[in-house]
């Protein structure tokens, strides 16, 4: 049976991986209404674990006391479930994956130019689009179980393979946002935060691994 983790874990990990982040955002990551994530919000901010950032770019962040707590909880929460060496097997199936993908949003971003570099690709090549569409459809299909997994152990990764579901037909049914974009649910995001959730459940610093 998949295990459920501590509420507060999952606010301060949906901070860990999203970077900054609106309340409703946070809500929506963690399964949790908007009253209850804005009261650990709140509990969170007074420990100074947390802070609203005004600005251009608004939203919650997490700061380096809240990181830290984060970090303690998830290594108490791997030993007490005991899923450890799981979720490094799982980790080490997606490591294999990434190289993929970074190149398919690359592919996907420039195109041959018939020079010696690349040019940005304008999307006025549906062929040469779809092909790398379908290479993205490839990479979805092999890491589809492997998030799956990782929610038979953790209930906490449960939502990635909807997540990445919605972003491969939105960007197959013509929008190009959906493949890379930063500032919203698109694959290469979702991709990003499940890299980023599985280097902080294992406690792997970013750029400590072979591929990032």
């Amino acid at each position: 049976m998949s295990a459920p983790s501590d509420p507060d874990l999952l606010v301060l990990q949906a901070l860990r991986v999203r970077s900054l982040a609106a309340t409703e955002v946070i809500a929506d990551t963690v399964g949790l209404s908007l009253d209850e994530a804005a009261a650990h919000l709140e509990v969170f901010q007074d420990k100074e674990w947390v802070r609203y950032r005004e600005g251009v770019l608004t939203g919650w962040m997490l700061l380096p006391a809240g990181r830290a707590e984060g970090e303690r909880m998830l290594a108490a929460e791997l030993e007490a479930i005991g899923v450890r060496h799981d979720v490094e097997a799982v980790y080490r199936s997606f490591l294999a994956l990434n190289q993929r993908l970074l190149r398919a949003c690359t592919d996907f971003q420039l195109r041959p130019s018939g020079g010696s570099e690349p040019v940005l690709n304008d999307h006025r090549d549906p062929v040469y689009d779809a092909g790398v569409i379908d290479s993205l459809a490839t990479i979805d299909r092999e890491v589809q179980p492997i998030a799956t997994s990782l929610a038979a152990g953790l209930a906490r990764f449960g939502r990635y393979p909807a997540r990445f579901t919605r972003a491969l037909e939105k960007t197959r049914a013509g929008d190009a946002d959906w493949f890379a974009k930063p500032t919203i649910d698109s694959y290469h995001t979702v991709w990003f935060e499940l890299h980023e959730n599985l280097l902080s459940t294992l406690g792997i610093p970013r750029g400590g691994e072979d591929a990032s």
